[in-house]
């Protein structure tokens, strides 16, 4: 009896045995890396094989836990800087690489994360009778991509079977050839198991990667403004990036150094919700603002910039979130001024934030994830018999 007909005796769902390989830059920190690691999970629980493509060094570690029975493929040719030329070998390399690696896993289907690397794949595909789902997981209007990187996308995006946005603005940003088949799915919220309670000490939380996207320099400088007014407050920004020079000397000019501390990654994930008592997303862009959420389920209370399009999604103005202009440190100021002197609103906007977190539960958002394969597989040809063997 083949896996599928096994998976079926079971009573697992029709596409139980389905051969999903999935394709993610690195399995660090980040929102993208959390929801491939519950899909995966998910998709292996149900009965599916679950092939997961990396282009990270051999000896990477994940920083999510993924059922054993996953296989991780890691193609050792992680994204880096270098020169035009060392860059054109590299696209080349990682080409044939994934090419490679994507036929020995034969899949039923493929699904991609990121632009840059949703590029790749589609060209990696081709010739493969495979379909491929596409998924875009910043705001596709606003992230520096490059000429050649937009062009390549241009071209490439609508040979994509469908494409996967987590707000309907981001799919509308898409032309019709591109979003023809186009799902909108948000990421879901995933609380750490057991985590414990031990707010009180006055921390405003911010969390992201340390890059010029998400706008700690705004917060810094908005912090600085209100500092002095409330000096039980302590800034906490949680992450890691290529901007921690650059932030450590702009916090240490402001003269925060007693007030504002950058720790890096949590050791566990999501285990700053424990300490924090409010909570900042400062991002200029946002996909979506998975920490937003997480905070928001946590019973935080949050101030966001109001950026296209995830914030804007998640939040009620004044209801149970305060939004302000994106970019405006002086509306930033105002509003952590406003929510670090209230202890009333805090707890008010806290439990109104909890409650509205509710509709991004797992479930209901892995769910949608499942429909998507069984639309995919129902629609698909099959195309194993297809996959060429000598393919490079």
């Amino acid at each position: 009896m083949d896996k599928r007909a096994d998976s079926r005796a079971l009573g697992l769902p029709e596409t139980a045995g389905a051969r999903i390989t999935i394709i993610v830059p690195a399995l660090g920190a980040g929102g993208t890396e959390h929801i491939v690691n519950l899909i995966a999970n998910h998709w292996n629980s149900i009965g599916q094989t679950v092939t997961l493509i990396t282009l990270e060094p051999s000896d990477a570690q994940p920083y999510y836990n993924f059922h054993p029975e996953i296989a991780v493929v890691r193609l050792g040719v992680p994204p880096r800087r270098a020169s035009k030329l060392r860059s054109a070998f590299l696209v080349l390399q990682r080409f044939r690489r994934l090419r490679s690696a994507i036929r020995r896993s034969q899949p039923d289907f493929v699904l991609s994360f990121l632009t840059r690397t949703n590029v790749l794949t589609l060209l990696a595909t081709i010739g493969f009778a495979v379909p491929v789902v596409i998924s875009e997981r910043n705001n596709p209007a606003s992230q520096p991509l490059g000429l050649f990187w937009k062009w390549l996308r241009t071209r490439l995006y609508p040979r994509a079977f469908g494409l996967v946005t987590m707000t309907q603005g981001a799919l509308d940003h898409f032309p019709s050839n591109i979003r023809r088949n186009g799902w909108v799915i948000a990421n879901p919220v995933d609380l750490p198991r057991n985590w414990q309670n031990r707010r009180g000490k006055h921390i405003l939380a911010a969390v992201g990667r340390l890059t010029h996207q998400k706008g700690f320099d705004l917060l810094l400088n908005a912090f600085s403004r209100i500092a002095n007014a409330h000096p039980e407050w302590h800034l906490v920004i949680w992450g890691e990036g290529d901007e921690r020079r650059s932030l450590e000397a702009l916090r240490d000019a402001l003269g925060l150094q007693k007030c504002v501390d950058m720790p890096g990654i949590t050791e566990r994930p999501g285990l700053w919700v424990e300490t924090a008592d409010a909570f900042v997303l400062s991002s200029r862009y946002e996909g979506w603002g998975i920490v937003l959420l997480e905070a928001m389920a946590a019973g935080l209370p949050v101030v966001s910039f109001e950026c296209e399009w995830g914030p804007r999604v998640m939040i009620t103005h004044e209801s149970d979130g305060i939004l302000v202009p994106r970019e405006d440190v002086g509306a930033l100021a105002q509003a952590l001024d406003r929510i670090l002197a209230d202890p009333g609103l805090r707890e008010q906007l806290g439990a109104r934030a909890a409650a509205s977190a509710q509709r991004y539960m797992p479930e209901q958002i892995l769910a949608e994830w499942d429909g998507l394969v069984s639309c995919v597989l129902k629609q698909a040809p099959k195309i194993h018999s297809q996959m060429p063997d000598n393919a490079a």
